[in-house]
């Protein structure tokens, strides 16, 4: 006698009933681009759907947010002034740093997480600041650090560094518990590879590198056992929620985080893959809602507790039908 597995997928109902893996709205977290100036609206031409917002025009984004169901957004801001280290980065009068007051008096309940790195402001677009022609690793934790308590004293839940410099969890844990902020948390791009999916991201955030690459501090997309080890160092370091970017490629580096440790695994869904996506439904050669829909099924379902993507708005609108 066979078995007969497709009793199991007759109707749809009998299909909702036995489905191992759904997404809800809970799971997205909605990147926010914020620039400054007033009254911009400003479509990303690589990520349609996608804006630049202006503090004044914050509102409008964030009601779509909270309208569709989304608990989460995180902040990149995009200053007007670049400089050799970043100073926007931690000046309390900075682009993020009002952003998060904004979204604070328009929302007090929706869970702001930003982006803590230094590319977006650095005039040479490195993640840290240099010596020489190198990123120095240890001289960057110390502006890390202050760009994190920046965020912090803004009103910022969740600080979520994405440099990839060595110690700079504990450096983040340390400067926040200092100063009496102990009970903000740390998500940590823990495996972030240096990867060709960021290609639309850096036209959003203008934070492509002036010169070289990134490969000496992001990870080599061919290692899955150097990312255990940086996971377990963020854990180390006081990291409460630890990262996997890209997404879609890196399925199996997420199965492996979530296989070995017993902290909430985020997956960063990024620009490249929106983007393709994107093209390709504009061509008429996928469905989108479709593929989207598997594609962020297949990232929980490798296990992600949480999923960062442009596509959190569509998908709740999706799932609630």
């Amino acid at each position: 006698m066979f078995k007969r597995n497709r009793r199991l997928r007759e109707t749809r109902n009998i299909r909702d009933l036995v489905r191992e893996t759904v997404l809800t709205s809970a799971d997205f977290i909605f990147p926010i681009f914020v620039v400054e100036g007033e009254n911009i609206k400003e479509e990303i031409s690589s990520m349609p759907g996608n804006y630049h917002f202006s503090i004044d025009r914050l509102h409008e984004i964030i009601s779509e947010v909270e309208e569709v169901g989304v608990r989460g957004i995180m902040l990149f801001g995009l200053p007007d002034h670049k400089d050799e280290v970043g100073c926007g980065a931690y000046d309390n009068g900075g682009v993020v740093q009002k952003a998060i007051k904004k979204v604070r008096e328009l929302s007090k309940d929706l869970f702001i997480i930003t982006d803590v790195c230094m590319c977006q402001y650095t005039s040479h677009g490195h993640c840290g600041v240099l010596e020489g022609s190198k990123v120095d690793n240890d001289k960057s934790l110390k502006y890390i650090a202050e760009i994190a308590l920046s965020h912090a004293l803004a009103g910022a839940d969740m600080i979520a560094p994405s440099d990839m410099m060595d110690g700079r969890v504990y450096a983040i844990r340390k400067i926040l518990d200092e100063n009496n902020f102990k009970h903000i948390s740390i998500m940590a791009y823990s495996a972030k590879y240096s990867s060709a999916f960021y290609g639309p991201f850096r036209e959003a955030a203008d934070s492509a590198p002036q010169f070289g690459d990134r490969k000496t501090y992001q990870m080599d997309p061919a290692n899955i056992r150097e990312a255990m080890r940086e996971i377990e160092c963020d854990i180390e370091e006081g990291a409460d929620i630890i990262m996997v970017k890209p997404a879609l490629s890196y399925l199996d580096v997420v199965r492996w985080a979530r296989d070995r440790h017993d902290v909430p695994v985020a997956a960063y869904s990024v620009s490249g893959e929106f983007a393709m996506v994107k093209s390709a439904a504009k061509l008429g050669l996928i469905d989108e809602r479709a593929v989207a829909m598997e594609m962020h099924v297949s990232m929980k379902r490798a296990g992600a507790d949480m999923i960062i993507t442009y596509y959190a708005l569509d998908l709740c609108r999706w799932i609630r039908g």
